[in-house]
C-alpha cells in the first residue's frame, strides 16, 4: 500500500521547513554519491550510531551521531520512500504546529527513534549502522494520526507486482495499518535475531513519540478543525 496524496486537507501556509528538510536530505545524499563505494560503510560508521557501541559511547557525541545519521541514506529507494512520506504528511503537521514546534518534533523524534533502535539491538551487538530520516518522519506520522485521523489518503495497492489499484481511506486506517506492520515486522526480526536492515523499532519509537507529542500539545492548544467531506 503506497500513499499517493491527501485529498481533503490543504495547507494554509507554504511548508518551507518541510521542503527545506527534504532539500537537505537530498544534498546529503548527493554528497554520499561522491564518496567511493569502498568507503561508504566506514563513513556511515564514523558519522552515525552503531548499536554495538552502546552504551560505551553515551555522551554528547552520541547525540551528534544520531543527528548526523538522520541525513544519511542507504540508496535512492531509501531516500525517495522517506521523502515521499515527509512530503505527504509533513506539510500539514508543519502547518498546524508552526516551524519551531515542528522542528522540535522532527529532531527530538528522530533522536528518540534512533535511541529506541539502538537500545533494542545493543544486546545483540548489532554492527548495522542506524541511518535514515525514517525515525524522524515516523514521529511526524504519529503526530498526523492524532491531528488529522479523518483526512482521506489516496493510496495505491499493488497486486502481483503489476496492477496498481487506487483507493481512498482515512489516515487513521492507513497510518494505523502502517504502524501495525512495523510492530509485527520488528518483533519477527527480533525473534529471528536480525533487523533485516530495516529500523523497525526506530519507526515504532518515533511514531509513539509523535502521537504523545501531538496529544500533549493539543491539551494546551486549540486542536485542528475536524476534516469534513
Amino acid at each position: 500500500m503506497i500513499p499517493l496524496g491527501t485529498v481533503n486537507n490543504p495547507t494554509k501556509n507554504t511548508p518551507y521547513l518541510t521542503y527545506g528538510l527534504m532539500l537537505v536530505n537530498i544534498l546529503f545524499f548527493i554528497w554520499q554519491l561522491t564518496l567511493p563505494d569502498t568507503t561508504l560503510n566506514q563513513t556511515y560508521s564514523a558519522l552515525a550510531i552503531v548499536p554495538c557501541q552502546f552504551p560505551a559511547n553515551v555522551g554528547p557525541n552520541m547525540l551528534v551521531s544520531f543527528l548526523r545519521g538522520m541525513f544519511l541514506h542507504a540508496g535512492w529507494a531509501h531516500l525517495i520512500g522517506n521523502l515521499t512520506f515527509l512530503w505527504l504528511f509533513g506539510t500539514n503537521v508543519e502547518d498546524y504546529f508552526g516551524r519551531r514546534t515542528f522542528l522540535l518534533l522532527y529532531f527530538l523524534g528522530g533522536v528518540l527513534a534512533g535511541l529506541t533502535q539502538t537500545v533494542v539491538y545493543a544486546y545483540m551487538c548489532s554492527p548495522l549502522v542506524g541511518i535514515g530520516a525514517s525515525g524522524a518522519i515516523s514521529a511526524v506520522l504519529g503526530a498526523y494520526l492524532i491531528l488529522y485521523p479523518g483526512t482521506k489518503v489516496r493510496v495505491g495497492v499493488l497486486f502481483f507486482r503489476f496492477f496498481l489499484y487506487q483507493t481512498t481511506i482515512p489516515a487513521l486506517v492507513m497510518l494505523g495499518l502502517w504502524f501495525v506492520i512495523q510492530v509485527f515486522s520488528g518483533v519477527a526480526a527480533l525473534s529471528a535475531g536480525t533487523s533485516g536492515g530495516v529500523g523497525f523499532f526506530a519507526h515504532i519509537g518515533g511514531f509513539v513519540f509523535g502521537m504523545i507529542f501531538a496529544f500533549m500539545y493539543t491539551l494546551f492548544n486549540r486542536a485542528p478543525k475536524a476534516i469534513v467531506d
